[in-house]
């Protein structure tokens, strides 16, 4: 049953002196874009009367196919917590349709409902919990990003050395004012970096707040005099930032995932969806990892996963499941970095897991000991396989499962991989600095 009726989104226009609504959705990449809108405009918009052209984003149409339609989720409508002197700010998520009326099979947030139908074909309601980090960095006297911070903190530490704190105050706030329940706020490992936690939601309503968290965070940043960047690995020798994806499938109310008479409180159908995930996970890399950076992130010694096991316990596995149990057991998946488009990355993981038990799969034995401890004989004896180690790799791995073209439509992957394939010629044919620093004197 729908939250917000079209009549109570035009009372809260005219209450709280709404001027200007920002129409939203995102390219194949994870982009948020907007069409803006004056509150004249409203009721248009409302009865999905709002055209734009499909034609100049990434992943969309050609040109002779461009008029597409937004279609606002009136769920979606919040009223954004920054004041401006033409009066406050609203938003609406939407969905793309096509003139004929039939949804745009390149809308990430198509790809993700139509995942989220079949599940609940199945019975299960998928719940998603990210932990999301970024850096807090200073920027230029242009006002340009830099990587330069002079936050000198560490895990958990306090201000005064953890200088983004007020920052992550005014974030955490300002997400509360916008309805976001704040489990956790600190400062993490790396020097500038942070994380804030929100309340794990059904998959869909969990993409959407990301999306809303990262414009969040950087219009904070922003008013602090700081730049933030979701970039996974944006200093060198020091680690990335991540975004653990906490997992769970409800059944008829209750956790699908929890057995109370396991020896380990799991499942069999939470083994089903590990086994499917670990079975697709290399297919998936190039969603979950999205840019050729993400890679320098998956390194050892930066506490990122590197090879393909799970565990019950410690943090060095691709797959954790943590201690919590009863209608807390989760599966957690910590290679996705916040790079990631996350309606894309939820409809992989969901229909890898619903694969794994329509298949009846199950994993290997869990891995209990330090899986960074171990060398490449060891990993080998014991089955362990790496995860692709740049993004040519994943895109080519992506392209060996037909799995992942299948749950993401023939646009969308075709697309997607053409944008990554570009990427990385990109890359690949840039001269760095590194190269210079390296070769220019000595040949």
């Amino acid at each position: 049953m729908s939250k917000y009726t079209k009549d109570d989104i035009i009372r809260m226009i005219d209450e709280n002196n709404v001027r200007f609504i920002r129409m939203q959705f995102t390219d194949i990449l994870g982009t948020l874009k907007n069409v803006a809108i004056t509150t004249s405009q409203i009721e248009k918009a409302l009865d999905n009367q709002c055209m734009f052209d499909g034609s100049s984003i990434e992943g969309f149409v050609r040109i002779e196919e461009s008029d597409m339609y937004l279609r606002p989720d009136l769920d979606s409508f919040t009223i954004l917590p920054w004041h401006t002197q033409h009066g406050r700010v609203a938003r609406l998520i939407c969905d793309i349709y096509k003139p004929n009326g039939d949804p745009f099979e390149g809308d990430p947030r198509y790809v993700l409902k139509r995942t989220l139908k079949e599940a609940a074909e199945m019975g299960y309601a998928f719940n998603v919990g990210p932990e999301c980090e970024f850096f807090l960095f200073n920027t230029d006297e242009f006002g340009h990003p830099t990587t330069v911070t002079h936050d000198t903190a560490g895990y958990f530490d306090l201000g005064p050395s953890d200088l983004g704190e007020s920052a992550r105050r005014d974030i955490c706030l300002n997400l509360e004012e916008m309805g976001f329940e704040i489990e956790a706020s600190h400062h993490e490992v790396a020097f500038a970096q942070h994380e804030i936690d929100f309340k794990y939601s059904e998959a869909l309503s969990a993409a959407d707040n990301i999306l809303t968290f990262k414009m969040v965070v950087k219009s904070c940043a922003d008013s602090h005099g700081l730049c933030a960047t979701f970039m996974p690995k944006p200093v060198y020798g020091r680690c990335g930032s991540g975004m653990h994806t906490n997992m769970s499938l409800f059944k008829d109310g209750k956790n699908a995932f929890y057995d109370p008479d396991s020896e380990t409180g799991l499942s069999h159908i939470a083994y089903n969806f590990i086994a499917g995930i670990l079975k697709h996970i290399k297919g998936m890399c190039a969603i979950t990892n999205p840019l050729v950076n993400s890679y320098k992130r998956l390194v050892p010694g930066f506490e990122a996963p590197c090879n393909i096991a799970w565990t019950l316990s410690n943090r060095s596995a691709l797959i954790r499941v943590p201690a919590s149990r009863g209608e807390g057991t989760r599966v957690e998946l910590r290679n996705p970095d916040p790079a990631c488009n996350p309606y894309l990355e939820f409809a992989v993981l969901l229909a890898a897991g619903l694969d794994g038990i329509k298949n009846d799969l199950m994993p290997p034995d869990a891995v209990a000991a330090n899986i960074y401890d171990f060398d490449i004989g060891e990993r080998a004896a014991a089955g362990i396989e790496a995860l692709p180690t740049d993004l040519s790799i994943a895109v080519s791995e992506m392209k060996a499962d037909p799995f992942i073209e299948k749950v993401l439509g023939g646009h969308v992957f075709n697309k997607y991989t053409e944008a990554k394939e570009r990427e990385w010629h990109d890359f690949s044919t840039t001269v760095t600095e590194w190269e210079l620093d390296q070769y220019l004197n000595k040949f």
